[in-house]
């Protein structure tokens, strides 16, 4: 079957968050967030590297709408149930739909940070893809010297299968880099 024919739901819960497709009108809570966040994104996103306006990341998420719609890349908002206030932006990428891989990404605003809010919602994504998408093997991919993105992960039991040395550049591209390679396979 063609992905693009794929049916699933585009919006699951976990005990404290409503996690879901972007979908337009988006833009500006992502934007609010990603300026509160940015000294904390800059180090590790390269979309952080500089500012960026409401109408451009409002573009983006009606980019990842369509990508969404046609399962080409799976970006998922993170909300609070209880208040429906934004507080992350995640998603299933790299996507193999032969294979059912995908690779788990994220980011959290600053003012939620430290609350548990991305390890529920990456426990809440892993489950979603090896359920709903009968996914073989959910990765995380990071940065070796990200402390904060390895330990989730490492909490939720995503066994480090290695690090590719200086595989990479930091985002400054000042520093070679090495990226670590957590996952989960069924």
């Amino acid at each position: 079957m063609k992905p693009i024919l794929l049916e699933f739901s585009d919006q699951f819960e976990t005990e404290r968050l409503l996690i879901r497709s972007p979908k337009p009108g988006d833009g500006k809570a992502v934007s609010d967030a990603i300026r509160a966040s940015m000294s904390e994104l800059k180090p590790w996103m390269p979309f952080a590297r500089q500012e960026q306006t409401d109408e451009q990341v409002e573009e983006n998420i009606r980019q990842s709408y369509v990508q969404f719609l046609s399962r080409e890349d799976l970006r998922l908002l993170v909300f609070r149930k209880d208040t429906m206030e934004f507080v992350a932006s995640s998603g299933l990428h790299r996507i193999d739909w032969n294979v059912r891989k995908f690779e788990i990404g994220y980011w959290i605003d600053t003012r939620y940070s430290g609350n548990g809010y991305m390890t529920e919602a990456v426990q809440g994504i892993a489950s979603f893809a090896f359920s709903e998408l009968q996914a073989r093997r959910v990765e995380i991919r990071c940065d070796s010297k990200n402390s904060k993105s390895r330990a989730i992960p490492e909490k939720l039991g995503f066994v480090l299968e290695g690090i590719l040395i200086s595989n990479s550049l930091s985002i400054d591209e000042t520093e070679v880099r090495d990226t670590c390679i957590y996952a989960k396979v069924k």
